[in-house]
């Protein structure tokens, strides 16, 4: 008879709970109905304001923070320059450039983004999907983030990131997003 090591049987069955975890969840499409209508080049452009959390796999809030954006477009091409203050007093920017390619979809760069952010907007909502390059404790984490935002209203967006690595959930990220 083969025996697995307790080791072994662990670490199969979180693979296959993530491998099951990752197929599910919703599609863009789901909200295609949704109002008000999201324009992304309509919403985010001028000044914005946001403030957010993160919290850890159990809940708990492990930061606060606040965001000073300017945003502007120039015909299809897109730029988010955000300026995060965080509860500890640590500060950061992160310029975003943005292209619409059509049909809903949108592609987004950033230094400490990993390749292209890949983003898709129905009704009033946008869904992207992108890896960070995260500083953890003087080293740098790959981290995929699945980031979903819903217009509420012409000044109210609520934004709900899941952060990932290999597959298992790290936190999420929370954000509210008010626009003047």
């Amino acid at each position: 008879m083969n025996q697995r090591t307790p080791s072994r049987w662990v670490s199969t069955v979180l693979l296959s709970v993530a491998a099951l975890t990752g197929c599910a969840g919703p599609r863009i499409q789901d909200y295609a109905q949704e109002q008000p209508r999201l324009d992304l080049k309509q919403y985010f452009n001028g000044p914005i304001t946001a403030h957010g959390i993160f919290t850890d796999r159990q809940g708990k809030v492990v930061k606060r923070f606040v965001v000073a954006m300017q945003a502007k477009w120039n015909g299809n091409e897109g730029t988010l320059d955000e300026h995060f203050t965080y509860s500890d007093g640590t500060k950061q920017q992160r310029i975003w450039h943005l292209t619409d390619i059509g049909q809903g979809r949108f592609i987004g760069k950033a230094s400490d983004v990993v390749g292209e952010a890949q983003g898709e907007s129905a009704g009033n909502a946008l869904h992207w999907n992108y890896t960070l390059a995260l500083p953890v404790d003087g080293h740098i984490w790959h981290v995929q983030f699945n980031d979903w935002m819903y217009l509420m209203d012409d000044h109210t967006m609520l934004n709900k990131a899941v952060m990932s690595k290999w597959g298992i959930q790290l936190g999420e990220v929370t954000l509210s997003f008010n626009k003047p």
